[in-house]
């Protein structure tokens, strides 16, 4: 047992029941630079300068003496003079170990002041990470806020309705990304609860761009996944991007209406639907020329391996994105009604 203990490659020491060392490994006495000659016979507390007597660390190792304890991972501060400090991790042992009355405890020390040194740096990093990250986001949302201001005052200065338009659909563009942002800006890093996540996006679509609560309802109905925080972005995008487009096409002559907004998972597929309940889609003797909302959102489908579905929803229409758990060969696209 003593040849074990002094051969050993990490710090153990071998007590008695008065705690006095009976063997100490060279590698003990290599990492706390106490000659080897000085150590047995003495007790752990009058090693090196005292800096073992911790009261705290003498009233455990009485206690597992007697049996009542073992001391598991306790993590201790080593304070030497003229030295850096260093932080251990010590566990005890109390041995079967020859006549019952012949105490033995097994004491091993490993320093971890390297690795709580990293830690606190990683926290550290991960903190001024987390400062940063919400200064850009609140930068962000106010240089869109600024640029939303600006379109919508240029739309009620220029002369030309086509020229309005164009900046009232810009300004909507700007309105969409701000309030996906701000949705992402207010959840935590990681993963992104749906239901909640589209119900706050409603919320916020419908008190910047619905002017009449009593005539257009804006509601979502969703299971409880969830999903990534990248992922999450480029369903928000399709979100704002179709209810507007509902907001703008399904109810003309201050008809009144319902959008849902519905999103359902399972074994690997998912579907992300925007339903009204409006006019429906025009039926044209030509396909519509296809509108910058209709290009995001194929282009968003696309990144997420979703395909594009159109219905009529008698009364209005129904747009799906449809995620298959496994996709064999893919069906054309449908293309959407111009946004």
């Amino acid at each position: 047992m003593l040849a074990v203990v002094a051969s050993s490659n990490a710090p153990v020491m071998l007590l008695d029941g008065d705690l006095k060392v009976i063997e100490a490994s060279l590698s003990f006495c290599k990492a706390f630079q106490i000659p080897p000659d000085t150590i047995a016979g003495n007790s752990i507390f009058d090693l090196g300068q005292g800096e073992w007597n911790a009261p705290r660390l003498k009233s455990l190792l009485s206690a597992t003496v007697t049996g009542m304890v073992d001391v598991a991972a306790y993590e201790i501060d080593l304070v030497r003079p003229n030295k850096e400090a260093r932080r251990l991790v010590l566990n005890a042992t109390k041995l079967e170990y020859g006549e019952a009355d012949q105490v033995r405890l097994l004491l091993t020390i490993s320093d971890v002041t390297e690795a709580r040194l990293a830690e606190k740096i990683k926290d550290d990093l991960v903190r001024d990470k987390a400062v940063l990250l919400q200064e850009v986001q609140h930068r962000v949302a106010n240089s869109l806020q600024i640029i939303a201001s600006v379109l919508m005052q240029s739309a009620r200065t220029v002369q030309s309705e086509e020229t309005r338009l164009h900046l009232k659909d810009a300004h909507n563009r700007v309105m969409s990304i701000a309030a996906v942002q701000q949705q992402l800006a207010s959840s935590k890093v990681g993963d992104v609860q749906l239901r909640l996540y589209f119900t706050q996006l409603c919320q916020s679509l419908g008190a910047s761009m619905i002017r009449d609560h009593n005539q257009i309802l804006l509601d979502v109905e969703a299971d409880e996944s969830v999903t990534t925080a990248d992922a999450s972005v480029s369903l928000g995008l399709i979100v704002t991007e179709l209810v507007i487009n509902a907001l703008k096409h399904a109810f003309p002559d201050a008809r009144k209406g319902k959008i849902v907004v519905g999103y359902h998972s399972g074994d690997g597929a998912w579907a992300l639907s925007v339903k009204d309940d409006g006019v429906g889609m025009p039926a044209a003797a030509t396909p519509a020329k296809p509108g910058l909302g209709t290009s995001i959102v194929e282009a968003l489908a696309r990144q997420l391996e979703a395909e594009i579905d159109v219905a009529d929803n008698q009364p209005g229409t129904a747009i799906t994105v449809v995620h298959k758990a496994v996709i064999g060969h893919q069906e054309p696209e449908p293309a959407l009604a111009a946004v």
